[in-house]
Order: structure tokens, then sequence, then C-alpha cells
């Protein structure tokens, strides 16, 4: 299993120079290659590969207005196309837009390096065109006996660099079959709930910081554009920011990592999360959860370790349908907490939509039906949209 190991780590100013320039040298050769793929297919209806776009990059050298681009090494920009080439790919299977323009303030400032690109002996890492090896605080220790087969160097809005190396890791096997198995609701009064009963709470990160991050973002309004002030004021916010996001991070690593070392099999549910924080009332509360990065860390652990991860259909009405009869209310708004069925049974709103979630996951297994929601089933609707029929008396 290939497994990429972020460290930070400190560059000289000859080293952060090159660096700088060659992040400049990738956006502008990604960007260039974008522009001529999109031109050739709207104007001459013509399909370029990354053969042409790697032609047209050694043209692009020869030139006296693009001459710098030889000054930087070229693995980097080759694998800039290479990256293109990947999301044209992801686009025509449907799997992704269109790719977008790179941003020199927006878009993240990164460049890859291939084994022929950089040196890795006794634990020192030296890249190309750099005379001296980078300063890296090692956190953790890499896998014994391994190489890194692929280094990405970034650099974050709030300055901080960073060394990504993609290695083979012979620790992550699967791990012994165990037949647990839950239902997670995710929220925002407890960032998740288990059919078990559990409850997990949010730390709500961002509430921590907010005096510090309301100050800090007063003062960059203040700064003049353009000045130097107004970019050491934006980096203070920009540090803000990337503390809050480290400890929400951390906090569901240590989270997703005890789910899947104890459980088996893990239903949760499909949600529109870019949809859902189009409510202001409740962006601010969303984004702070992290619900989007807690279901890719689930997953992607979920498959290191050999576990199971159900997604029910985002329309399964799991907080309106009694777990006990299957009965299904008329509605269930935010506001209610804890409500009591017609059969007597009385609900905590979010245990009990953590056990349907875990009934219905169970349901698609059985039934035979993906992983994945069902959009448009042959039959109408979704296996999770069935309604349970209701017990008589």
């Amino acid at each position: 299993m290939k497994r990429a190991f972020r460290y930070r780590f400190y560059p000289s100013e000859a080293q952060a120079a090159e660096l700088s320039r060659t992040f400049g040298c990738v956006r502008k050769v990604y960007n260039l290659a974008l522009h001529a793929r999109a031109e050739a297919w709207t104007q001459r209806g013509e399909r370029v590969g990354y053969e042409a776009t790697s032609a047209l990059l050694t043209a692009w050298k020869r030139t006296e207005e693009l001459a710098f681009l030889a000054e930087v090494s070229s693995v980097p920009l080759q694998q800039a196309l290479r990256h293109l080439q990947a999301g044209f790919t992801n686009f025509f299977t449907r799997r992704a837009r269109f790719p977008r323009f790179k941003s020199r303030k927006r878009s993240r400032a990164s460049a890859e390096y291939t084994r022929s690109a950089f040196r890795w002996r006794d634990g020192v890492l030296t890249l190309a065109k750099m005379a001296e090896p980078l300063d890296i605080r090692w956190s953790r220790p890499l896998p014994e006996g391994v190489a890194p087969s692929t280094v990405t160097v970034s650099r974050d809005s709030a300055g901080r660099w960073f060394v990504s190396l993609l290695c083979e890791d012979p620790g992550v096997r699967p791990l012994p079959a165990t037949d647990a198995v839950v239902g997670i609701d995710v929220g925002l009064d407890h960032l998740l709930v288990l059919s078990s009963g559990e409850k997990i709470g949010n730390p709500r990160h961002e509430r921590r910081d907010r005096t510090a991050l309301v100050r800090a973002q007063r003062a960059l309004c203040r700064k003049q554009k353009g000045s130097g002030n107004r970019d050491k004021a934006r980096v203070k916010v920009a540090r803000i920011h990337a503390r809050i996001a480290d400890r929400r991070s951390d906090f569901l690593h240590k989270v997703t990592t005890r789910l899947v070392r104890e459980t088996q099999t893990l239903v949760i549910e499909d949600l529109a999360v870019s949809n859902m924080v189009g409510n202001h009332r409740l962006a601010r509360a969303i984004s702070n959860a992290g619900w989007r990065q807690f279901r890719q860390q689930l997953q992607y652990k979920a498959n290191w370790y050999g576990r199971d991860v159900i997604v029910v259909d985002r329309w399964f009405p799991s907080s309106k349908l009694c777990s006990v009869c299957g009965a299904l209310a008329a509605g269930m708004p935010l506001g209610v907490r804890t409500w009591t069925c017609a059969c007597g049974a009385t609900h905590d709103r979010d245990v009990n939509a953590a056990r349907n979630i875990l009934a219905a996951g169970l349901a698609v297994t059985v039934c035979g039906a993906g992983v994945r929601p069902q959009r448009n089933p042959p039959g109408g609707q979704s296996v999770t949209k069935q309604k349970t029929p209701r017990r008589e008396p």
C-alpha cells in the first residue's frame, strides 16, 4: 500500500527562491497547456494529449519570452502536464469538472518531483537544482527500509513549507475481522452519534480562535491593497485559519482511526455538504464540523484496513422514521431533539437516526445494492428509500 508522509521543513533563502520560481513555472506551464488544449478543441475540434503538450513545452523553452522555464527542473513541469492530462481524463469520464486555470493567489503552490529529480540517501533529501538538502523536521519516522518514489513540495497560505514523501508502507495491513457494525449520524450539537447510543461531542475548534480571527480580519481590511503591511496582515489571518484546520484534522484523525479499528462495517449517510452550506445560518457551523473530511478519512482508512463503509441515500428519512415500529412522522423540524412515536417509543432524534441509518445500510448489503447511492434505480425507488411496512398492533 502506498502512503504519503508529510513533514514540515524550513528552506534556506536560496532554496525558498528556487522553489518559488518552480511553483511559478509549474503554474505557467499548466495554464499554457490548458489554454492550448481548450483552444484546439473549441476552434479546430482537435484533441491534444500529453505527448503534444510535452512537445509544446520544449518549444516554449526555446522562445525568448518563456526562456525562464529552462532555469528550473524539468520534472515538475512534466508532472504538471501529467496532472492536466489526468484532469481531462476525469472530465471526459464525468468524474470531475472541466480543468480550471491556476491562480497565483488562490491556487495551491506545489511541485512534484519523481525519482530522477531528487536524491535520497540515509534519510537526507536533496532536490534537483539544489546544492543543500532540505531541513526536514521528522515528526514521525518513515517505514524502515523504504525509499520515496515521489516527492511533493508545497507552501500553504500561512507561509509554511511542507514536503510529502510517497512510500510503500508495509505496516498497512487488514485488521482482524470482527462482527461489530455501527450506524453513524453526523450533527452539529454532537459531531457524531452512533447507533450504540454513544455521542461524540463537537469541539467547535473555530470558537476558540474566533476573537483573534475577527481582530486579524479587521486589521486586514484596514490595510491598503497591494501594500506590504496588507500582505503581513493576510499571513496573520492565514495562520489562524491554519491553526484551526490543524486542530480539526487532528481530532478527526483520532476519531476515524478509533472507529475503523473497532468496527467491521460502518454505515454513514450521503450528505450534500456543498449544498448545505448555502444555509447562511448554519454555514459556519457545518464548515467547522468537517463532515466531508470525516467521510474522506473514514473511507480511505477503511480501504487500508479491510473494513466496509456503506453509504445510504441522502434522501432516506432517518430522523423521521421510528426505529421501533417503522412509522414515518409527518415532519421533524431541527428544533425537535426528542419525540414520541404513536407506538409509545420515545426517541432521541440523533440516536434514532443513527439506528435507522444502520438498518438501511444492512438492508443495502442484503438486497445486493452497491455502496454508492442509487439515484435512478430500474425499479423506481432505491433500496434505502423503500418504506418499512407498518406493524399491525
